[in-house]
């Protein structure tokens, strides 16, 4: 995890999305048994991954994207299977076939705000308990 350690360092973060990104990062880290893996596309996106060893089907639990089109303006795309997760006020967006060959939702965030970033924070444990199961 030495890229992802390297990535946050040097990450300038000039609209607040950084710190977004570190409260999902600190939730994965403390989901027990979680296994995280970073993924690195410089100008597309850097990809944080968890999966938990219960799940034999599928490759993650949440898609942590910090879409990289804008270095200057980096925005955060959270992603679950749609089957994982429930969305109770209806913010994401339902994408078909589009996670991985699933279908999948995504929370798109690109400004600071502390209600959004909980409701996925919610939906990244929900989908976690899922995944355990």
């Amino acid at each position: 995890m030495q890229e992802l350690k390297k990535f946050i360092e040097e990450w300038e973060d000039t609209n607040g999305m950084k710190g977004a990104f570190l409260k999902f990062k600190e939730l994965l880290e403390s989901q027990d048994s979680a296994e995280l893996e970073f993924n690195a596309r410089p100008g597309v996106s850097y990809s944080l991954r968890a999966k938990h060893p219960a799940q034999t089907d599928r490759p993650l639990y949440v898609m942590v994207d910090v879409v990289d089109d804008d270095p200057t303006d980096r925005w955060l795309s959270v992603c679950f299977y749609g089957d994982m997760i429930t969305d109770p006020d209806e913010e994401g967006d339902l994408i078909p076939e589009g996670l991985l060959g699933q279908d999948g939702y995504c929370f798109d965030a690109d400004d600071p705000d502390p209600a959004k970033a909980d409701y996925i924070a919610a939906r990244i444990a929900e989908a976690y308990a899922s995944a355990r199961k």
